[in-house]
Formats: C-alpha cells, sequence, structure tokens
C-alpha cells in the first residue's frame, strides 16, 4: 500500500506475508515431488535439483524486488511489469548457468535451453503477481468497511459533548483558552474527515494525540497526567491515519474517567530494528466495569493493521501491576512522498 500513489503492480516483497504466500507453495510442490517422483518411477536427484533452483530464483527474485519495488513503484506500468517479470528471468538465467551446465557449446544450443526456462518463469511470476495483486484488491471493500466503522469511532458523541461544555465553562473565565480548545477541535475533526487509508507520518500521528490530550486535560484536569518516551521516535516512520488516537482515547476513557485518584497515562514509542514498538499504558479502573469495555478500538486499529502490513503488524494487550498495556508492531517504512510542510504542536498558541 503506498501514500497517494496508484495501485502498483509488483506486491511488497518486504513483507513477510507475501514472502510466505510465495515461497510456502513453492516449497510444498518441491515435498510433494519428492513423494511422487519415486512412485512414478522417475529419476529423483534431477528433477529435485530442478525444483530447488526453482526455489532460489523465488527467493533471489524477492529479494531483489523489496528495495527494486520502492524505486519502480509509481512509474509507468508497463516500467512495473518489465521490473517483475524481468528480474525472476534474468536471475533464472544466472541460476541456471551457475548449477547446470549446458547441453552444448554452440550459441543455438544455449539459447535453445534457455528460452523454455525463462518464459516459464516469467509466466509464473506473472500468475503469482496477478494473485497478489487480485488479492489486495479483494481486501478493498474490507478497507471501506473499515473506514466507515473507524469514521463512526472517532465521533464519539460524549466526546464532542464534553469539550463543547469545556468550551463554554473557558468562554468567561479564560477566552483565550477557550479559543485555543476550538482550534485544537477543529483540528481534530479535519483529520477525523480524512482518508484513513491515508499513510501519515508518525510525528503526525503523534501530534493529533497531544491535541486530543489538550482538550480532555482541561475537562480532566489533575487527574490525568501524560508521560511521554518519544526520544526514540522515528518521526518519518509511515502508519494509517487515526491509529494511535483511538487507543490513546480508550486509555482515557477507560483508565482515567472511571477513577476517583488521579492517574498517568505512559506512551513510549521507539525503533527496534526495522520495526516500530509503540506502548500504550494506563492504569486499572478502581472497580470493574458494570458492562463490558467497548473493544470496538481494539479491533478496528488490530484489522487495519492487518489490512496495511499483513503479517508484520501485531496489536497486543497485556495487564500486569495494575496497568493495562496496548503495544503495537509495524516495520519502518518510509517511502518518497510530497506533503505540505507538517504542523508543529503549540499548546499556547
Amino acid at each position: 500500500m503506498t501514500d497517494g500513489a496508484d495501485f502498483p503492480v509488483l506486491p511488497d516483497c518486504c513483507n513477510l506475508g507475501t514472502m510466505v504466500r510465495v515461497l510456502v507453495p513453492l516449497n510444498l510442490g518441491v515435498v510433494l515431488l519428492a513423494w511422487l517422483l519415486p512412485a512414478s518411477g522417475a529419476a529423483y536427484w534431477p528433477m529435485l535439483e530442478t525444483a530447488l533452483r526453482v526455489d532460489a530464483v523465488a527467493a533471489a527474485s524477492l529479494l531483489v524486488l523489496c528495495p527494486l519495488r520502492r524505486v519502480v513503484n509509481g512509474a509507468a506500468r508497463p516500467m512495473q511489469w518489465v521490473a517483475g517479470l524481468g528480474v525472476p528471468a534474468l536471475l533464472t538465467v544466472v541460476v541456471g548457468l551457475a548449477s547446470t551446465e549446458p547441453p552444448g557449446p554452440a550459441a543455438v544450443d544455449l539459447v535453445a535451453w534457455l528460452v523454455p526456462r525463462v518464459l516459464l518463469t516469467m509466466a509464473v511470476a506473472w500468475m503469482l503477481i496477478e494473485y497478489l495483486r487480485l488479492r489486495l484488491l479483494s481486501l478493498q471493500p474490507s478497507q471501506a468497511e473499515g473506514r466507515l466503522q473507524a469514521l463512526q469511532a472517532r465521533i464519539r458523541p460524549h466526546f464532542l459533548f464534553n469539550s463543547l461544555n469545556t468550551v463554554l465553562g473557558l468562554m468567561r473565565s479564560d477566552p483565550r483558552k477557550a479559543e485555543r480548545t476550538l482550534e485544537n477541535l477543529a483540528d481534530l475533526f479535519r483529520v477525523f474527515m480524512k482518508d484513513s487509508r491515508e499513510l501519515v507520518p508518525l510525528d503526525d500521528e503523534v501530534l493529533l494525540c497531544k491535541e486530543y490530550l489538550t482538550i480532555e486535560k482541561l475537562r480532566l484536569a489533575e487527574r490525568l497526567a501524560v508521560h511521554w518516551e518519544l526520544d526514540g521516535m522515528p518521526g518519518d516512520a509511515l502508519l494509517p491515519s487515526l491509529l494511535l488516537q483511538p487507543l490513546i482515547e480508550n486509555a482515557v476513557h477507560h483508565g482515567i474517567e472511571p477513577n476517583r485518584e488521579p492517574g498517568e497515562i505512559r506512551v513510549a514509542i521507539a525503533k527496534t530494528g526495522d520495526r516500530v514498538r509503540v506502548e500504550i499504558a494506563n492504569p486499572l479502573p478502581d472497580a470493574p466495569p458494570t458492562r463490558p469495555g467497548n473493544h470496538m478500538a481494539l479491533s478496528n486499529v488490530r484489522e487495519r493493521l492487518d489490512l496495511t502490513f499483513d503479517v508484520e503488524g501485531q496489536l497486543e494487550t497485556t495487564t500486569a501491576d495494575g496497568q493495562f498495556r496496548v503495544i503495537v508492531h509495524f516495520p519502518y517504512r518510509k517511502e518518497r512522498r510530497r506533503r505540505d510542510a507538517r504542523r508543529s504542536f503549540d499548546p499556547d498558541r
């Protein structure tokens, strides 16, 4: 998935799920051949060598297309197809010449030996690319439904009602603060109305969360404290818009509001290797809720992680030491993008 680009021809070959969907069927084919060849009386080792070469070409193609996709993504579709079919074809020639002796020294014999293998590789590559592309297209209705759920979950009546009541209370005592609160509220709803499929920088998402917490801080006063740990945060990491804000809202709604005593929400974001880790912790309520908590935000975030990052995006929840923790993992991705100047958070604007 790209940010603002046309739907790409090449799949995300850096994604673990794509690698599994390509390599597992090929390796299952190798196992099937190993099982069927002795029963058919065919020579075991030559056929197994061929299967292993196919596997090697597939793995090498994924490794090459992983960085190459970022270069050709957004280019003309024929150029993307040239990369998608040309890389496996070229690697077939390399692997074939490196692992097998050509049938004869003549150029005609070499060409006649290579052409069927190259054409077969290109046909298999075309089928795999089409399969993965159609799979992504089939997920588009799920993404549309997820966007609708995200919009419904974001515009929570109780949040708007409480925010407006807070502004009304400030109109006479502190008009300037009331004006700043309305500006923050406008910024929030401006983002709420945008397409939630858009990938945004992590620092923009954190800014949105800070604006939301500023509004809640006015209402909850000393009951709400927030501790940010952002020293290791990669601000340019891309993630779906409105991915973290509902988790922050859940922490306020279920961890701060039910308690009489002040509580602290801790948000820690860091990059570990090629992955980003986000941890949001809030205190457990003093008494168990009279009705089950609303897990819409958690399920919605988990679904959007799966749609955007496949198996590389995970959401985990734990409860220990009086704290409820949500831990989000997703791959660190950064693509060429055209964006307006990023906003900066000014609580005293």
